[in-house]
């Protein structure tokens, strides 16, 4: 007896959840606008408008002629008919109700002229036109709510066929119950599929959106991996020079004291364990971050090599002039020696500018410029334009990125864009103030 009293406790419960359910989907009045075509904007909306207003047309002569309806029972019934039309614009739900009620309103006015024989053969329970108003509320409807909230729509319109037409019934009809029953499933279907392609392309945009921005996010990453690869051999380089001096500066003194080599034994070991250190930083780069077309578990020896400074820049234009690029370069100002993270950021800025012109302006001339004054180096990079469509660029498009963040990191700036006309110019500003230099960075507007 316990058990058969939980089955039926359970029953119960699942009864009422169910009709929370179909409380919470039908019985609201919530508005639920349909948005606007992506091509043709508004003009879906008027096109239901436009038909709302034939289906009245039609939905009045229907009545009043052939159902012999009176002028005030007809049109209380093709409005609310043709006025659920225009609801389930904006609050579907509602219409959905409001277009059952007219229909039921005009199956028991028309029943009536049925029964009494003064109509004959005419359709019901629903008219022609109503079956096409239910048609575009349901379309609509499923267009915008859950497929659940859709299929209960149409359950409910299918109940309400039944009762009219086999349980309640009348005489001398012509029977649409069935007709406009698979009909009204086929506007659900239709409408559930159209809204499940739009949420569909909806999510596929956004997830594209969320890639370009992951993508954009593991560039940025790789790029400062790459640029701190490279400044590892420039601070090692201090480091060690930090670690040699402390070595020998206690024999450069006569009778240095105990103290005093102590604390250089103590600055040269700081020096050996950062440089240790450092190399377990670029072992995790390397391996975390490998260069494109590079295996982190192969090696190689051109990570031993020194790192450029502008001392290697003819040779840079050299070997671009043997690639087919016609390279001018002019420097002004006193050329003097720069920090090696300045002069390794400027010689990789000029490198990946001329890389840019020769995939992406085949046929152009380059012209480089360094300009040396007391708080930095400008550099400068600028191009005719091509004189012919540039090939497909097997680049990863990563370069005007690199370069900019070569820039901030030294605390600089870099604008790149078109110039005079069809070409392109890259101009940077890297601060590197010489020791008599004390005035600020210039302002000039071209951050």
């Amino acid at each position: 007896m316990s058990r058969l009293n939980g089955v039926t406790d359970k029953g119960a419960g699942l009864v009422r959840r169910w009709l929370g359910v179909l409380r919470d989907d039908l019985l609201t009045a919530r508005a639920d606008p349909l948005p606007p075509s992506v091509w043709l904007r508004w003009v879906p909306h008027g096109f239901v408008c436009l038909a709302a207003v034939g289906i009245l047309l039609g939905d009045l002569n229907q009545l009043q002629g052939d159902g012999k309806l009176g002028p005030g029972h007809s049109l209380l019934v093709a409005v609310g008919q043709c006025g659920a039309i225009v609801l389930a614009l904006r609050r579907p739900v509602p219409a959905l109700w409001l277009s059952l009620t007219a229909t039921l309103a005009g199956a028991v006015l028309l029943r009536r002229m049925l029964m009494a024989g003064q109509i004959d053969g005419f359709p019901w329970p629903w008219p022609t036109w109503g079956i096409v108003a239910h048609l575009l509320v349901l379309l609509l409807l499923a267009l915008r709510v859950p497929t659940r909230v859709s299929v209960e729509a149409l359950a409910v319109t299918a109940l309400l066929t039944y009762v009219l037409q086999g349980l309640w019934g009348a005489w001398n009809y012509s029977s649409t119950g069935q007709t406009a029953v698979v009909l009204f499933a086929v506007a659900v279907v239709l409408g559930t599929a159209l809204r499940g392609r739009r949420e569909a392309r909806a999510e596929l945009g956004r997830q594209t959106t969320l890639t370009a921005e992951e993508r954009a996010r593991r560039t940025l990453l790789e790029e400062r991996g790459r640029i701190a690869r490279e400044l590892h051999d420039v601070v090692a380089h201090h480091m060690s020079v930090i670690s040699i001096q402390a070595q020998v500066a206690p024999h450069l003194v006569r009778d240095p004291s105990d103290e005093l080599k102590e604390n250089l034994a103590g600055i040269r070991q700081n020096a050996v364990e950062a440089l240790t250190e450092l190399r377990r930083v670029l072992d995790v780069l390397r391996s975390e971050h490998p260069a494109p077309g590079e295996r982190a578990d192969v090696p190689d020896t051109s990570r031993h090599a020194p790192q450029p400074t502008l001392d290697r820049l003819d040779s840079l234009v050299e070997n671009t002039r043997a690639a087919g690029l016609t390279v001018t370069t002019e420097i002004t100002g006193e050329r003097r020696p720069l920090p090696p993270g300045v002069e390794l950021s400027a010689y990789r800025i000029v490198q990946e500018a001329l890389s840019n012109v020769l995939r992406h302006a085949p046929g152009a001339t380059a012209h480089v410029v360094l300009a040396y004054d007391p708080r930095g180096l400008r550099v400068e990079v600028v191009d005719t334009g091509p004189t012919r469509e540039a090939p497909p660029s097997a680049g990863a498009g990563h370069g005007l990125l690199g370069m900019r963040e070569r820039a901030v990191m030294l605390g600089g700036r870099l604008t790149a864009g078109p110039w005079s006309g069809r070409g392109y110019k890259v101009d940077a500003y890297l601060p590197a103030p010489s020791p008599h230099a004390s005035a600020p960075p210039p302002q000039d507007g071209t951050a």
